[in-house]
Order: structure tokens, then sequence, then C-alpha cells
């Protein structure tokens, strides 16, 4: 099937395809006399196992490291990520992404918090500051 079939059928569209082959998280499938990519079922299924990882927070950069194991996955979809190896490439991605998630959170939670602080409850004993006035404004 074409390009745009495939995309479909993956739940992604052309250009994804693309820029996963780019970054070598798809292998490039093969070509037509004509040079137009020619993709099977394989490829669907290992397009959609790349969605499936990238909705789960995982990024592309770190697919690319591992993206020779994504066939792990189509062959086995239920499998679950094991203890990490340290012996084996790529077994810490998962690790390492809930770890960069975890630090994203504190950062996130901090700067929420700090905002609060600024912002005026209705009570007007918050102090006065930028984040005050916009606050006011959605009153």
């Amino acid at each position: 099937m074409r390009i745009g079939d495939a995309a479909a059928a993956a739940g992604t569209t052309p250009r994804a395809l693309r820029f996963y082959e780019e970054r070598g998280v798809l292998p490039p499938p093969p070509r037509t006399a004509s040079g137009q990519r020619e993709y099977g079922p394989d490829d669907v299924a290992r397009a959609r196992v790349v969605r499936e990882l990238l909705a789960l927070g995982l990024t592309v950069e770190d697919l690319s490291g591992v993206a020779d194991r994504i066939d792990v996955l189509v062959k086995n979809p239920q499998r679950r990520c094991g203890p990490a190896d340290p012996g084996v490439p790529g077994s810490r991605v998962a690790d390492r992404r809930l770890a960069a998630l975890d630090a994203e959170i504190d950062r996130l939670t901090r700067l929420r918090d700090r905002l609060a602080q600024h912002v005026d409850d209705g009570s007007g004993t918050s102090p006065s500051s930028p984040a005050t006035a916009f606050s006011a404004e959605a009153h």
C-alpha cells in the first residue's frame, strides 16, 4: 500500500511516517520501480507501535535509540518492560523518560505554587503583583 493508505491504517500522517523514517525509528520501506514507498502490514504494525509508545510519553529520540527492538513489541504487543539490564542497549529508556517526566512535574508544581501565591483569592490579602492584575481581569 502507498504511504497515504499506510498512514491512515496506522493512525498517523504520511509526513509523520517520513519523519519516523528519517529519524531511524522506522526502517525505510521498499520502493516501487517509480520510487514510491510501498508499505506492508508489518510496516503498519510497526508504525502503530511507534504511535503507542509516543502516546505513552516517549520521544522520537528515545525510540531512535531502540528502533531495532520495536519489532519485539510488534510481535508481542502485551509485552511489559522488565527490569533495566545495563548490558542491553536501550533497556533504560523508559526509566529515563519516567525520571524526566517526574522532574518536569516537580518543576511545573513549583511554578504553579509560585503563581498561586501571587494570585488574589478574593480576600484582598494577596500581595500586589502582575499576576494579581491578570487574575483581576479574569473576574
